[in-house]
């Protein structure tokens, strides 16, 4: 399926590794110019390098602390000079979950991952509304929908409402707006929390990997590139029925019905 992603501009935040590389890796597959925002100056350089040898697409790092007024203008400004005006952004900087957050986290979470996605629309939304057409896609999580870390689940739920009340806003301006929802994603750092977790609790990884799988309904641990393929479809043209809602990507969870 051909996505009509080529000639594009996107942004994505957090986008030198785990499931913002694998986004930034999909969107310049299907032909879009790609920067990868992240505030590791140097791995994100290296990125950025690895997907222009393995694409062929036009991707560059750009770096940004999203948490920072100041830092999301002069990102938005230094994307603006080296790929064009954006078309697609994808908010996926934030704070890695490790499980359970303190409450006192509260206000800086908020600040990094809702305020901070705020910052970046508003630094790209005005013009995507000006040329009558843009995606927005808002990386939330199944968080949201489960107890377990007050933190976790308010800043995932804050970004899932925020995302429809933009959808309300941009919509009639040709401006979609998503949030997707990732569970447990095999990345390097969820990797890292398993292999800690299960010398914790006297298991071996794949042991634990296991146990944690019988509650996915397709029986497996989801991987980075799976998310990236929903994300890249939501970016396309193709998903303008689709404005916003959330979508789920975890690979199911057994139990409840949402509707």
């Amino acid at each position: 399926m051909d996505l009509q992603l080529t000639g594009r501009r996107a942004v994505v935040t957090g986008g030198s590794r785990g499931i913002g590389f694998a986004i930034g890796r999909a969107l310049a597959e299907e032909g879009a110019s790609v920067a990868l925002v992240a505030r590791s100056v140097p791995h994100a350089e290296e990125q950025a390098a690895l997907l222009r040898a393995e694409t062929g697409a036009e991707v560059v790092a750009v770096p940004a602390d999203t948490g920072d007024d100041a830092s999301v203008t002069a990102m938005a400004r230094a994307v603006r000079d080296r790929i064009g005006e954006v078309d697609i952004l994808v908010n996926n900087a934030a704070t890695t979950n490790p499980g359970a957050f303190p409450d006192d986290a509260l206000e800086h979470e908020i600040n990094v991952k809702v305020r901070g996605y705020l910052r970046c629309v508003h630094a790209f939304a005005p013009k995507m509304a000006e040329r009558g057409w843009g995606r927005i896609i808002n990386i939330s999580g199944l968080a949201a929908r489960q107890t377990g870390s007050v933190t976790g689940s308010v800043r995932n739920a804050a970004v899932v409402a925020m995302t429809k009340n933009l959808a309300d806003e941009l919509g009639p301006q040709g401006v979609n707006v998503v949030s997707v929802q990732p569970g447990g994603t095999r990345t390097l750092t969820w990797r890292n929390s398993l292999e800690a977790r299960a010398k914790a609790a006297g298991l071996s990884p794949d042991e634990l990997e296991q146990r944690m799988a019988a509650g996915v309904s397709i029986g497996r641990t989801v991987e980075p590139h799976e998310v990236a393929a929903v994300v890249a479809f939501l970016a396309s043209p193709l998903s303008v029925a689709i404005n916003g809602d959330t979508i789920a990507a975890g690979g199911g969870v057994k139990g409840p019905i949402h509707y």
